[in-house]
């Protein structure tokens, strides 16, 4: 794997960035630095990214050059590849009004709609990294077959629990807001909690089983 780019971000910041595709391997070694750079002196904040790490850093105190060599190390002495975090079950209505781009899934990639549900049931994907919104979570491990664009115009309200595919990614919404990802399902498990610990249910390097609870015409 090929070294990644490490540079400041203003005067507060440090990035640690690989170049693309996105692949596990790469987030595995993301995931072994944000470890260690949690412990770090001067470093205030820890946000690991799709192929990027970035610290937060206090920039009277911190030495950027100490912290690049720390973040280098970390990054080679990654952890072992085939360590799992947990595994999560995921049960989902697919289509009618809980997934109302089924159809436009299928077309696009000229499958049939039972199809679709059957290839993401299918599939294990892995928790890449939280964004977006809190607990949402970018998975990867998608069927090639179901790789399907985002939506040309976003919608304005998406509902919390809804489950969607975004070009080489599926994912599900934490909580209503706008998004342009194709809907296929949705789940009644809450993906954000703010008075749990920790408040949310997925987390980087989960392993995610979807299950079918129902299908919509």
């Amino acid at each position: 794997m090929n070294q990644p780019r490490i540079y400041p971000l203003g005067d507060n910041a440090l990035v640690c960035e690989s170049a693309p595709p996105a692949t596990l391997a790469c987030q595995q070694r993301i995931w072994a630095a944000a470890g260690a750079a949690r412990a770090w002196p001067h470093v205030l904040e820890v946000v690991p990214g799709m192929n990027n790490l970035t610290l937060v850093i206090n920039p009277l105190e911190a030495d950027r050059d100490a912290l690049t060599d720390l973040l280098r190390a970390a990054w080679d002495s990654a952890a072992d590849p085939t360590a799992t975090g947990r595994e999560v079950e995921i049960p989902v209505v697919y289509g009618g009004k809980a997934g109302p781009d089924l159809a436009a899934v299928a077309k696009h990639t000229g499958l049939s709609a039972d199809e679709v549900v059957k290839r993401h049931v299918a599939g294990e994907y892995v928790v890449f990294f939280l964004g977006f919104q809190p607990g949402f979570a970018y998975m990867g491990g998608l069927d090639e077959k179901l790789h399907t664009p985002r939506r040309a115009e976003p919608r304005l309200e998406v509902p919390a629990g809804t489950v969607g595919i975004g070009g080489a990614q599926t994912g599900i919404y934490p909580a209503a807001s706008p998004g342009g990802w194709q809907l296929i399902g949705r789940t009644e498990l809450a993906l954000f909690d703010p008075v749990q610990t920790p408040p949310t249910l997925l987390q980087s390097g989960d392993r995610v089983r979807f299950t079918i609870a129902g299908i919509d015409a």
